[in-house]
């Protein structure tokens, strides 16, 4: 059965979720996972793809985005709303909603910050999750911390 972690950051930054999700992005990678990192819009799918690139000095997650991809063996892909190929190991989910592919997946981390509307969107997913018996953990995240899987 699918796991899902919420990560819940206690950070104010308005960007740590964004760095986050790269951090925690970069070691399943690392680990040999497949990620596919959910978002609502196009306008954040590419932010998220910038940050991929530049998150980090010296560090770089190859990865593909939008509805089509030149490397079907990329082990990262960035969208919104379309169908995640054939990820079906970890999805990041960066939306307000749960995704409507999410129990393909073997893991789920939901990232929540310090945002009071964020946070109560990360209650409803979670509820959502909680109410068809998912395995559910949460971390928190103190400020400036690595992203844990």
């Amino acid at each position: 059965m699918t796991r899902v972690d919420f990560y819940i950051l206690e950070d104010e930054d308005g960007d740590a979720r964004w760095r986050f999700a790269c951090r925690l992005t970069e070691k399943a990678y690392q680990q040999g996972h497949r990620v596919y990192l959910h978002v609502d819009t196009p306008e954040q799918a590419a932010r998220l793809d910038d940050l991929l690139w530049t998150f980090r000095g010296g560090s770089f997650i190859p990865h593909t985005s939008g509805t089509t991809s030149d490397d079907p063996e990329a082990r990262v892909h960035v969208g919104c709303g379309e169908d995640p190929l054939d990820h079906t190991d970890v999805l990041v989910n960066l939306g307000v909603q749960v995704p409507a592919f999410f129990s393909r997946f073997e893991r789920i981390a939901e990232v929540i910050d310090d945002d009071e509307q964020q946070r109560q969107q990360g209650r409803e997913r979670y509820r959502f999750y909680r109410e068809r018996g998912y395995a559910l953990e949460s971390h928190t995240i103190k400020s400036g911390k690595t992203a844990n899987t």
